[in-house]
């Protein structure tokens, strides 16, 4: 990775639906597929629980910017499209705590599925315990079951997306934009959530390159 990249870059939301709605390009760099591949096969051959604690923060001291160089054009169901996506969910989480854990609350409350049991969280979720999920998911790809962990994500997303969806028909009448941007983020979490099950069973197929 280069070395330019020193510190945490801020995404905004419309940085992330930007990326994330992107269309992927016609041929993923094969840089980016063998960099996942040997990051992967360097945790699950090191016994050292630092290695898994350094790669957990790597966007904090380094910057988003220095995955994105990397992986963020590759495929969404793709090895290092669910990487990256993992870490972006992660960067955009600590960067509003608050505004999220409200979110993700919501969506657990209003929620009809085992999502609120598939992502984790402790109850109830405040900012502490959305940072502390965030963690969790992104080490869990490292250091439990590769699939379980992108499942947690996909729940992740959807119960963020009913959050945004819960909260843009209270505003609809009074704030219509502000409902439209809310509902359009919630149809891009809802959109990453299926890519998180696919790559998800892409993995468990052995499949996921």
């Amino acid at each position: 990775m280069s070395d330019q990249f020193h510190k945490p870059t801020q995404f905004s939301g419309a940085k992330f639906e930007s990326l994330e709605g992107g269309e992927d390009p016609a041929h993923t760099s094969r840089v980016a597929h063998d960099t996942a591949q040997a990051l992967l096969g360097r945790v699950q051959d090191s016994r050292d629980p630092g290695v898994v604690d350094r790669l957990v923060t790597f966007a904090d001291e380094h910057g988003i910017d220095a995955i994105a160089e990397l992986w963020a054009q590759s495929s969404p169901r793709s090895l290092p499209g669910a990487l990256w996506r993992i870490y972006l969910l992660r960067t955009l989480i600590r960067q509003d705590p608050d505004t999220i854990s409200f979110l993700f609350q919501r969506g657990s409350d209003a929620a009809t599925t085992i999502d609120p049991v598939v992502a984790g969280a402790t109850v109830p979720t405040g900012p502490d315990e959305i940072m502390a999920l965030a963690d969790q998911i992104l080490r869990g790809l490292f250091e439990g079951d590769f699939a379980v962990a992108l499942e947690r994500a996909a729940a992740f997303c959807r119960l963020l997306s009913a959050g945004n969806t819960s909260l843009a028909d209270d505003v609809e009448s009074t704030f219509p934009e502000r409902a439209t941007d809310l509902t359009t983020r919630a149809l891009r979490l809802s959109q990453t959530a299926a890519e998180f099950t696919a790559c998800a069973r892409l993995w468990r197929s052995g499949s996921l390159d």
